[in-house]
């Protein structure tokens, strides 16, 4: 079945690219021979296989254009829709790359194994290396013990609000703070997504707050929906956007708080800790960076953190145990 389906499709493509008129669903029908065996040539008039013909060949379009062929669709004089590919429409120009940069293109799409934009990653190298991409040693062959990288990401959200992102569309989403037991609606024109410390998180700009804000994914409720209509704030350069979620996701420290932190826990915050002592019966103390969002991040190690000074931090944890609380 995968080799006659790769057969019709290829026969397909030749037919739009060697056409110089656009072809019309009907003589496609009769001209691919995987067509005329399933569903007959199509010539006699309605029949009830053409509704099955339809869908198949939509499918197969479908699957060329995934693959990277451009299909251009055409109306001729008499109202009929005809299609056809243009070959320097499908051209690449000539693709020069060195053994490192093949290999940085081969790593990055590693990234995204354990995303949705795998098989995108995947048959973008593909097109690549028909183009004459040198193929580069990969430093994670054969290596059973190796770190392998990946960007993990298990939010729904992630795919609408990264299309809109690249096309530039505002969303609309339910946002659930971590302090708040419901969600809020918000409207907003996004900029990028980042990833830091394994948690994605959204900049833009929002349009209830006329102001520029950092939405984590997790915390998105329901769908993210499109609207219609351009961007109302200019769109700041990709670093300064970047600084701005490292400084909300609590990267860039203005001050120390101690924290008591239960043995054998929690080590992600060992890691970052400036000092540590033993603080008896079974708890160690630290003292560690205290930026912004050190609440929310304290608060997912649950009962193995308690909070010494300073104060304010100490009563932010608490709201946001109590918020999780409630909402439980």
């Amino acid at each position: 079945m995968a080799i006659a389906k790769a057969e019709r499709l290829m026969n397909l493509a030749l037919c739009l690219l060697g056409t110089r008129r656009p072809l019309s669903k009907r003589e496609l029908r009769g001209s691919i021979e995987a067509y005329v065996e399933a569903f007959g040539p199509g010539d006699g008039g309605p029949s009830p296989a053409d509704d099955s013909f339809n869908r198949m060949f939509e499918r197969d379009k479908d699957d060329l254009r995934e693959l990277g062929l451009v299909i251009e669709t055409v109306e001729n004089l008499d109202g009929e829709t005809g299609y056809l590919a243009r070959r320097d429409s499908n051209r690449l120009p000539p693709i020069q790359l060195d053994a490192e940069e093949a290999a940085a293109l081969t790593l990055a799409a590693k990234v995204w194994q354990q995303a949705r934009l795998a098989g995108a990653a995947s048959g973008a190298l593909q097109k690549l290396r028909a183009a004459g991409m040198p193929e580069a040693d990969d430093p994670y062959d054969d290596r059973p013990g190796a770190l392998e990288p990946r960007i993990p990401v298990h939010e729904a959200a992630f795919e609408p609000l990264m299309l809109a992102c690249r096309d530039r569309r505002p969303v609309v989403f339910e946002y659930r703070k971590s302090n708040s037991a419901h969600a809020e609606t918000r409207h907003v024109e996004p900029w990028t997504l980042e990833c830091w410390r394994g948690h994605w998180y959204l900049a833009g700009w929002d349009r209830d707050r006329g102001a520029q804000r950092v939405f984590r994914l997790s915390r998105i409720t329901g769908r993210v929906r499109s609207r219609a209509g351009a961007f109302t704030a200019p769109v700041p350069d990709v670093s300064t956007v970047r600084e701005a979620v490292e400084r909300w996701a609590g990267e860039s420290a203005t001050r120390t708080a101690l924290i008591r932190l239960r043995a054998d826990c929690g080590y992600p915050l060992r890691a970052r800790a400036l000092t540590v002592w033993d603080g008896g019966d079974g708890w160690d103390e630290l003292e560690i960076p205290y930026g912004h969002g050190l609440d929310a991040w304290l608060v997912e190690f649950g009962p193995d953190v308690v909070v010494r000074e300073p104060a304010d931090l100490r009563a932010d944890v608490v709201d946001r145990l109590r918020a999780v609380a409630k909402g439980s």
